[in-house]
């Protein structure tokens, strides 16, 4: 095993499969299974899953929203979605919790470092959830702070491409995938990954990316185990 300990982040479109709204209950079910078969290799997990596919706070600034206001809701959103997997997790026969950044007794157990880390060694997987509490930063931002906080091995962006391209491959058909590219390289090159301040604490706390498909089933096994597949992000 490559990788003793992650931080995998999910995005909430994601979990919307192709309705573009809402959960999908196939997609939220084979997610729990590679979780699942990840943990059962001794391999430490922590999940910071986004809010899109509910609602997204920049989103709901041109509806009228406050900006404050409208990034609490995404991160409720956030939690919902966390709920949702953990439900599932459990329900398939692995164990995990959910954790809040903001105090939501008894819907979740609020964010603390050390005991996440203790449930971590006992195989529990920790679902990270309402960003970082603050508003104006993203689920990106969430989880390359709980990567770095948690020292985790490498930071897991599960996306619905199989990699980082030069263009976005579901707009232009001549886009090549990146194998591997170096954090300097992605920003001389401009290269879309996550936001800015997501990629700068990674640079800076050399958290190696590596961005896949975690539509693939198996995808995460062959990541954990060392098999190369996805894009490698890293110094």
């Amino acid at each position: 095993m490559k990788y003793k300990r992650i931080l995998l982040k999910l995005s909430g479109e994601s979990l919307a499969g192709k309705a573009n709204h809402g959960i999908s209950d196939d997609v939220l079910e084979e997610y729990a299974l590679q979780i699942i078969e990840a943990a059962a290799m001794g391999c430490q997990i922590g999940i910071v899953i986004g809010g899109g596919n509910i609602f997204r706070g920049l989103r709901g600034t041109e509806s009228g929203f406050d900006r404050v206001k409208g990034d609490q809701m995404g991160m409720l959103a956030t939690v919902i979605n966390s709920l949702a997997l953990e439900s599932v997790v459990n329900r398939l026969g692995g164990n995990a919790r959910v954790f809040t950044s903001i105090r939501m007794e008894p819907v979740g157990e609020l964010y603390n470092r050390d005991k996440v880390l203790e449930y971590m060694n006992s195989g529990t997987i920790c679902i990270l959830a309402g960003g970082t509490g603050n508003p104006f930063f993203t689920t990106d931002t969430a989880s390359a702070l709980r990567a770095v906080e948690t020292g985790a091995d490498v930071l897991l962006k599960g996306t619905r491409v199989d990699g980082v391209y030069t263009a976005d491959p579901e707009k232009d058909s001549t886009a090549v995938k990146y194998e591997s590219v170096s954090f300097t390289e992605v920003l001389e090159k401009r290269l879309k990954i996550m936001d800015s301040t997501a990629f700068s604490m990674c640079r800076d706390n050399n958290m190696p990316i590596i961005v896949f498909d975690m539509n693939t089933p198996g995808n995460l096994k062959k990541i954990i185990s060392g098999e190369k597949t996805g894009t490698f992000v890293g110094n």
